[in-house]
């Protein structure tokens, strides 16, 4: 991994914006890039939550399983960060996470991923802004299926 190409990459999302460009290398050091294949598991639904994932190249499609059933609910892309909320809620995953496609993430360490949030305010806001996204979106999921019959 080129630490200095991940550093700037990092810098252009706005989770990371406002990181100082040194500890954006620590950042890039401490963690594993990782590839998957199309439709290999990332991780999976109800896993504990040990890691935060950011989408250097390609797509996952987030899935919730359900009743026996896999509903895909989501696509996320590059410069995605993703897995955060089991780490924040020191919980299991809240979805199964699979490769769209051929994948490359960086793979951040629970514990460095929560001391950069929790030393980094303008990380914190960069997390609390995506989580809402999604917290915004599902509502809109729900609410289209309520509507529809669905649910």
């Amino acid at each position: 991994m080129n630490l200095e190409k991940t550093a700037r990459r990092l810098k252009s999302i706005p989770l990371f914006a406002n990181m100082e460009p040194s500890k954006l290398k620590l950042l890039a050091f401490a963690s594993d890039q990782l590839t998957f294949e199309d439709g290999e598991e990332v991780c999976h639904m109800g896993d504990p939550a040990d890691s935060a994932y950011f989408i250097e190249d390609g797509a996952v499609d987030v899935i919730i399983e359900q009743d026996g059933k896999s509903i895909r609910v989501n696509e996320l892309g590059a410069n995605t960060v993703f897995g955060a909320m089991g780490l924040f809620l020191n919980s299991g995953r809240s979805a199964t996470i699979t490769a769209k496609g051929r994948l490359t993430v960086m793979k951040i360490d629970g514990d460095i991923f929560l001391k950069m949030v929790t030393e980094n305010p303008g990380a914190a806001l960069g997390i609390m802004q995506s989580l809402s996204e999604k917290i915004a979106t599902t509502s809109a999921q729900i609410a289209r299926g309520a509507f529809s019959g669905k649910s």
